[in-house]
């Protein structure tokens, strides 16, 4: 990528478009203005619903092998350009070479699954003989797009959360009107490119960018809008939810995930996992690992390794191939992890490494001595920072885990299948991790959360689901 600021135009309605103002977009490590990227007003959103509502007709009876090879196509240029995009994720999301090289690999596999799903959308007969009032009937529901679906991403993984929400959308046949984070919207401008290039018909995909208090109300609220889907904030989620009114709506609204360490688990395998799990990405994953539950009888063996193995971790430019970990997506933002840091320092907790803020860059920290009501073990705190709690009883840490308001994902490491079980049962979450960390996902399966985590559930086949509104057929010759 070069290192002048080029000025990006928005795809809106077919074309490509500058509007009045303009935003910076940063490279999060040196500060440096790598684009400058049109704020979309009122009207430029209009049009945006505008256009994908006139062309939503004609792309929603596309053949689905047609919806299909598109979409294939579209990864073969992502591979294409794949060196280009990781560097650019590097750049505008801070994140490192290794993490934004793989969710290039990501992103790539997830438009593979939305062209594979948009070949085998399908609906299924009812056997309405079953009842005798439908006896002499033949009845089948057929799955079809909703219309117009509002994608609204976040900035720590700017291709393949778009990617979650993008290919299923188009997939099931649906028009997109996408609001990508505004800290780092050239990935999505970038991919964007790359649909049209694939053969995506005009307007059946266009970009906005800015705020969500305005392009995001103005686009939750535009009864052109058939359906939103939200990776964000509980708050914000909230609100969303109080302005789509009517409107289909799926929101994943992170977590503080838990994982849980029992003696007999493979401390060689789990430790290396915990640790990347912690601070992959700053942390700012909404599957991180926030809260390690060890058992007290290896707690200070885990707590030693896990010390031992933050310390060999390599914090500094993204695009240095060695990094592991680059800075958070802002200053202000690294600064709020240091002041939750401090006050749990103050409230007794010990920081065994770590803690410790250059600009935008957080060091990979490691608390011990903490309690349930500190906020960095109730409250999400998306930076690279993990509390470490010596339990006496199984029991009582899944009942910790499980206390949370939030129930994305959780982690348990032991041998003991009652054990595993037992977990599976009583912790209220989207996903339970058995000898994994709550880190793990894989594109194709279903994920979010319950609780304060979220609505519905992504996972390309997931989201085709959600987009798509089923249609019942009863047939009386």
């Amino acid at each position: 990528m070069p290192g002048d600021a080029r000025a990006y135009k928005l795809p809106v309605a077919g074309e490509w478009v500058e509007d009045a103002r303009d935003i910076p977009v940063l490279d999060k490590y040196t500060g440096e203005i790598i684009g400058r990227v049109p704020v979309a007003g009122r009207a430029l959103l209009e049009k945006a619903v505008a256009g994908a509502r006139a062309a939503f007709p004609a792309y929603s009876r596309m053949p689905a092998h047609r919806r299909a090879s598109i979409l294939g196509h579209a990864v073969q240029i992502l591979e294409r350009r794949r060196e280009e995009l990781a560097e650019l994720i590097c750049r505008e999301a801070g994140k490192a070479w290794k993490y934004s090289w793989g969710e290039v690999s990501r992103g790539m596999e997830t438009f593979q699954f939305a062209a594979e799903e948009a070949r085998r959308i399908h609906g299924e007969t009812v056997p309405l003989d079953a009842s005798p009032t439908g006896e002499g009937r033949m009845g089948f529901y057929l799955r079809a797009p909703v219309g117009v679906v509002a994608a609204i991403t976040p900035f720590n993984f700017p291709l393949n959360l778009v990617a979650h929400k993008v290919g299923p959308a188009l997939a099931a046949g649906n028009c997109v009107v996408l609001k990508p984070a505004s800290t780092t919207p050239l990935t999505a401008l970038c991919l964007a490119e790359i649909l049209e290039e694939a053969g995506l018909p005009p307007a059946v995909l266009s970009v906005v960018v800015g705020s969500g208090d305005a392009v995001g109300d103005w686009l939750v609220g535009d009864p052109g809008v058939a359906k939103v889907s939200f990776t964000g904030s509980a708050p914000v989620g909230e609100a969303i939810i109080r302005r789509a009114g009517l409107k289909k709506v799926t929101l994943e609204l992170g977590n503080n995930s838990g994982t849980i360490i029992e003696p007999d688990a493979d401390l060689d395998e789990a430790i290396p996992r915990c640790v990347m799990s912690s601070f992959a990405n700053s942390g700012q994953v909404c599957i991180s690992l926030q809260r390690l539950y060890v058992h007290r009888e290896i707690a200070a063996e885990v707590t030693r390794r896990m010390v031992e193995a933050t310390a060999k971790l390599v914090v500094g430019n993204p695009l240095d191939r060695s990094c592991d970990v680059g800075p958070m997506i802002s200053e202000s933002e690294a600064a709020r992890a240091e002041q939750w840091v401090r006050e749990a320092e103050r409230e007794g907790a010990r920081v065994l490494i770590g803690g410790k803020r250059e600009g935008a860059l957080f060091h990979p920290t490691v608390l011990a001595d903490v309690r349930s009501d500190m906020k960095v073990m109730c409250i999400e705190a998306f930076a690279p920072l993990v509390s470490i709690y010596a339990y006496e009883r199984f029991e009582d840490a899944v009942r910790m885990v499980e206390e949370s308001p939030y129930g994305l994902q959780a982690g348990i490491y032991t041998r003991d299948i009652r054990k595993a079980l037992l977990a599976v049962d009583q912790i209220n979450a989207g996903g339970i991790m058995i000898n994994d960390t709550s880190i793990f996902r894989v594109d194709h399966m279903p994920y979010g959360g319950n609780k304060m985590s979220g609505l519905g559930r992504e996972g390309v086949r997931f989201a085709v689901e959600e987009m798509t509104n089923l249609k019942m057929v009863v047939i009386k010759p």
